[in-house]
C-alpha cells in the first residue's frame, strides 16, 4: 500500500476495483430480476465516477433539486427525487430534470399535481409504521415520523394520477428485514397496488456486503413483479461499500492516563457518522491483541472529536500514515470546515495501483462556505 504516501493528507481515496466489484453485484440483481437500481446520492455523490456507475445501474435518486440536477448532468438515465416538501421554484425546475417525482403527503400531491407534466411519473411515499432500525435518528418510521402516509389515510385517499408507491424503512440491513417489511407493506397497502405501475423499496439494502442474502432479495422483488409492477431500489451505501479510504497523518502523540495520537483527519468534519451513529471505523493494520493502545483524536477544539481507541503492534509516531476503511459513503457528502479544518482531497486508486488526484481544496473553499 505504498500509494498511501503519494497523497497529501487528509485524503479520501476511492478504490476503483472495489467499486466495480460492487457494481457488478448490483448489475447482476438488475439482470436477474428486471428491477431498476438507482444510486442514492445522499450517500455517495462523487460525480467523477458517475459515468462508470451509469454503465452498471439505471440512474440516480435525489433528495432535492441539487442532487437531481447532478444526477441528470453527470450520469443521465432515470432521475428520481423525493423530498418531504417541495418549494414552488424548485418544483418547476425538477419537472425539467426528473423522470419520477415522489410526494411525501397527500397535501403536497394536491398542491403540485396540476403542475406535473404528463411524461413524469408521480409517486406517493407510504409509511408502513414498521422498521428494525434501532437508532432513532435514522428511523423513518419512528413515532411522530414526518415521512409518508400511513394505512389510515390509504384506503380512502384519492390517488388519481399517482403511478407508483415508495417506502423506505431500512438502514444497513439484510434482505430478511426487507422480507418482513414487505409482508407488512402488502398487508397494509396491498389492496390498492393494482392501481399502480411501480413500487420503490427505498434504500438501506446492504446488497454488496459479504453476508447479504441476494437470493432472498430477488424473491422479494419477484413478489412485486409477479403483480405486474416494476421494482426500484435506491441503495447508497451498497454502491461504494468498502470501496473508500481516508488517509490521515499522525501529527503528535501524548499521554494522559492513556496514549493519545492527534491526526489531521476529524470525525466531526470528515466522517460525521462516527459521532452521529455512533460507530468506530476500522484502521488498516490494527491488532486487538497488539501491545500499544492509542486513542485517535482530531486536531480540532471539540473535546469529543475522538475517532476511537485502537491497538497497534508498535507505538504510533508523528509522521505515520493511518488509513480508515469504508470512507466513501456518508463522508464527502457530509463533511464540513468546522474550526477552519481543511476538506480532504479526493483521489481514485486505479487497478494498476496508480493514484489519480481528482480534487484538492484550499482556503477559498473554506471562505466561500461562510
Amino acid at each position: 500500500m505504498d500509494w498511501i504516501y503519494k497523497v497529501k493528507t487528509p485524503c479520501y481515496v476511492i478504490d476503483k476495483a472495489r467499486l466495480i466489484k460492487n457494481l457488478e453485484i448490483l448489475r447482476g440483481v438488475e439482470r436477474a430480476t428486471d428491477c431498476n437500481i438507482l444510486l442514492a446520492q445522499k450517500a455517495f455523490s462523487m460525480y467523477e465516477l458517475y459515468p462508470l456507475i451509469g454503465e452498471y445501474i439505471s440512474g440516480t435518486a435525489a433528495s432535492g433539486l441539487y442532487e437531481a440536477r447532478l444526477g441528470r448532468e453527470e450520469m443521465g438515465g432515470e432521475v428520481h427525487v423525493f423530498s418531504p416538501a417541495y418549494k414552488d421554484g424548485d418544483f418547476a425546475k425538477l419537472t425539467r430534470i426528473c423522470s419520477h417525482i415522489v410526494f411525501n403527503s397527500l397535501s403536497q400531491w394536491e398542491r403540485f399535481k396540476d403542475k406535473m407534466p404528463g411524461d413524469i411519473s408521480a409517486g406517493i411515499r407510504i409509511n408502513p409504521e414498521y422498521s428494525e432500525i434501532q437508532t432513532e435518528l435514522y428511523n423513518p418510521c419512528c413515532k411522530g415520523s414526518r415521512f409518508g402516509i400511513t394505512s389510515k389515510l390509504w384506503e380512502g385517499a384519492d390517488l388519481t394520477g399517482i403511478t407508483g408507491v415508495h417506502f423506505h424503512t431500512m438502514c444497513e440491513q439484510n434482505s430478511d428485514t426487507l422480507e418482513k417489511t414487505l409482508n407488512i407493506v402488502l398487508d397494509k397497502f396491498g389492496s390498492r397496488l393494482n392501481e399502480f405501475k411501480w413500487v420503490n423499496f427505498g434504500g438501506g439494502h446492504h446488497i454488496t456486503r459479504e453476508d447479504y442474502n441476494i437470493p432472498l432479495l430477488e424473491r422479494c422483488i419477484k413478489r412485486i413483479t409477479d403483480l405486474g409492477l416494476r421494482v426500484y431500489l435506491e441503495p447508497g451505501e451498497a454502491i461504494a461499500l468498502n470501496a473508500g479510504f481516508l488517509v490521515t497523518e499522525v501529527l503528535d502523540t501524548l499521554y494522559n492516563d492513556m496514549s493519545i495520537a492527534i491526526v489531521d483527519a476529524s470525525a466531526a468534519c470528515h466522517m460525521p457518522d462516527v459521532l452521529e451513529m455512533p460507530y468506530t471505523p476500522s484502521i488498516i493494520g490494527t491488532n486487538e491483541k497488539g501491545g500499544y493502545r492509542f486513542r485517535i483524536g482530531s486536531n480540532t477544539c471539540l473535546a469529543g472529536d475522538i475517532i476511537g481507541d485502537y491497538s497497534f503492534d508498535s507505538p504510533l509516531k508523528a509522521g505515520e500514515r493511518l488509513v480508515f476503511t469504508d470512507m466513501a459513503i456518508y463522508t464527502m457528502v457530509k463533511n464540513n470546515t468546522f474550526n477552519g479544518v481543511p476538506l480532504p482531497s479526493i483521489a481514485v486508486l486505479h487497478e494498476n495501483n496508480e493514484i489519480e488526484m481528482i480534487k484538492e481544496f484550499g482556503y477559498n473553499d473554506f471562505k466561500q462556505r461562510l
